[in-house]
């Protein structure tokens, strides 16, 4: 079993190597001298490079003189937009929020409102994906938009310039129940860091009994944020993690010496989107027995990619190293099926504690929690869109405060919405499902009446992993 690993890793002679590049040169030779057709250097942009790169791994690229300047805009981009907090459904777009100060916000447009056109584009004649691709085109360059507002006959007309969003990484933060705070962090930004501090701050600091990180489809970002945020739970000089690479010198990166972290317990949740920096934060803090992991496995992005300008204008993205949890444990899922990997991820690993984890790319959760599927009745609710039109109309025809919450006469009034529309379930249907349809209608009103986070407030009651990650933290 040594030998086929020791050939398949093994450098090829220098002579060996010079000998490979003649014939490739004596070839290219031939081909341009003598094919039918001319041949551009399209047979070595698109081909021959591409073509070696790809026996390496899917993350290793050739980037021609087009793609390196997208390359090159898409690291100068600004990210733009309205600062509009939208519900699309089928055929129809609601506004659900106007984030303050925002193009949106000083234009006028308020919760409720349905945008039925923009740029003279009717948006009921668009599919989903056509849909959703159109409002990120839309929001890119001024928009005209037509706007359907509840008590108003007539039509309403906006004009909305996009501007520059700087809109924060921390997307929700609130206390679950007495003293467990929760904070979803939907990437990690240059300023994730101090966003995490100052949630928790505001949340109550070192007096919390308990800390909820959702890092539920983040796909990571700035490896530089997720190491302050895992030193302000880890003790001075504990290892966050190591980078390890065929030419690169090994290093590993440990909390400083001067931090100062949280005490309270800690629970991370998790998912298959879960990737890259938010995975290096998972990892420390599950193999220093500092965090519990809810949810289901990562996504496996352990990488570290370094960019090679070349001649004419190219460049090469090229894998150079890749990250490890303290335990040893490689957060990159295998790029290959070698028996060297196999092999790597086969041994044991260990908390600081003594717990067994599981290597083999990706976190895994010490407490697997599925998401919950909808029936065939919540699934045909949700696709109608009848929650988010009903709590629209209803708060507009009602005088409602935060207070609020569905009695059994609202859930009538939804379910003669409902039949009305043709959506006419059995008695028994309708009453398994009474529970979860009164929750997503207090978080649909709510959401009108006090902004999407209300709504995520309600929400979280009836999430099965933040439910679980709760449970443990207050048993």
């Amino acid at each position: 079993m040594l030998l086929p690993l020791l050939l398949f890793f093994a450098a090829p002679p220098a002579d060996d190597l010079d000998r490979q590049v003649k014939n490739f040169v004596d070839v290219l030779s031939i081909v341009r001298q003598n094919a039918a057709d001319p041949v551009s250097t399209d047979v070595i942009y698109q081909g021959a490079i591409p073509g070696m790169l790809r026996t390496l791994d899917p993350h290793t690229v050739f980037f021609d003189p087009q793609q390196y300047e997208q390359l090159k805009q898409m690291e100068r981009s600004e990210q733009k937009g309205f600062g509009t907090v939208v519900s699309v459904l089928p055929g129809r777009v609601i506004v659900l929020q106007a984030l303050p100060g925002t193009p949106s916000a000083k234009a006028g447009l308020a919760p409720g409102d349905e945008i039925l056109a923009i740029n003279n584009v009717a948006l009921s004649r668009l599919d989903f994906e056509q849909l959703v691709q159109y409002l990120g085109m839309a929001r890119q360059r001024q928009a005209q938009l037509v706007v359907r507002r509840e008590g108003n006959a007539r039509l309403l007309e906006f004009t909305l310039n996009p501007a520059v969003m700087d809109a924060p990484s921390v997307e929700r933060a609130f206390l679950l129940k007495d003293g467990v705070g929760y904070i979803r962090v939907a990437s990690f930004d240059p300023q994730t860091g101090r966003q995490i501090k100052d949630s928790i701050e505001k949340l109550g600091g070192n007096a919390l009994k308990g800390l909820l990180l959702d890092f539920r489809n983040n796909p990571g970002g700035v490896v530089e944020a997720a190491l302050e945020t895992a030193s302000y739970f880890l003790k001075p000089g504990q290892k966050i993690l190591s980078v390890k690479g065929r030419a690169v010198k090994g290093k590993d990166v440990e909390v400083p010496k001067t931090a100062v972290p949280y005490s309270f317990p800690v629970a991370i949740l998790v998912n298959e989107k879960t990737a890259s920096a938010a995975e290096i934060v998972t990892g420390a803090l599950q193999d220093h027995d500092r965090a519990t992991v809810f949810g289901v496995p990562t996504y496996g992005k352990g990488l570290v990619q370094s960019v090679y300008p070349l001649s004419g204008e190219t460049a090469m993205a090229l894998t150079t190293s890749f990250y490890y949890t303290p335990s040893g444990r490689s957060i990159q899922k295998p790029l290959r099926e070698s028996q060297l990997q196999l092999s790597q991820q086969r041994g044991g690993f260990q908390t600081d504690a003594g717990r067994k984890v599981t290597g083999g790319g990706g976190i895994q959760p010490d407490h697997v929690v599925q998401p919950p599927l909808p029936d065939r009745l919540g699934a045909v609710l949700e696709s109608s869109g009848v929650f988010s039109s009903f709590a629209i109309d209803y708060v507009h025809s009602h005088k409602l405060d935060l207070a609020f919450r569905v009695t059994p006469a609202v859930l009538d009034e939804f379910q003669t919405y409902c039949s009305e529309r043709r959506i006419q379930p059995g008695v028994g249907e309708w009453l398994n499902e009474r529970a979860l349809i009164e929750s997503r209608l207090n978080e649909e009103i709510q959401t009108q009446l006090g902004g999407i986070e209300k709504g995520d407030e309600i929400a979280a009651g009836r999430d099965p992993v933040i439910q679980a990650a709760l449970a443990e933290l207050t048993k």
